[in-house]
């Protein structure tokens, strides 16, 4: 199913789904074809997404596009100034 397909089936709302293609575009990876699982309600939204399966996402239907940013060097530590 396309993302926009999800977006009127599940407006306005977080909606756990797998990715089933993507693309990759510098450091954006732009997900084209995603299978719904359910919709997710807002209070349970953060708890889903860190305990999603590989290759699945929670995201909100209000975004346009769904694009997940990718990160160059994910062990990379900022310094900060006091």
């Amino acid at each position: 199913m396309k993302w926009q397909q999800v977006r009127e089936l599940f407006p306005d709302q977080f909606v756990l789904f797998s990715i089933l293609d993507y693309n990759v575009l510098d450091d954006q990876k732009i997900i084209t074809e995603v299978a719904p699982i359910r919709a997710i309600p807002q209070q349970e939204a953060n708890k889903a997404f860190f305990n999603a399966e590989p290759g699945s996402i929670v995201y909100h239907t209000s975004n346009e596009n769904c694009v997940i940013h990718l990160r160059k060097d994910p062990l990379m530590r900022v310094r900060r100034q006091s």
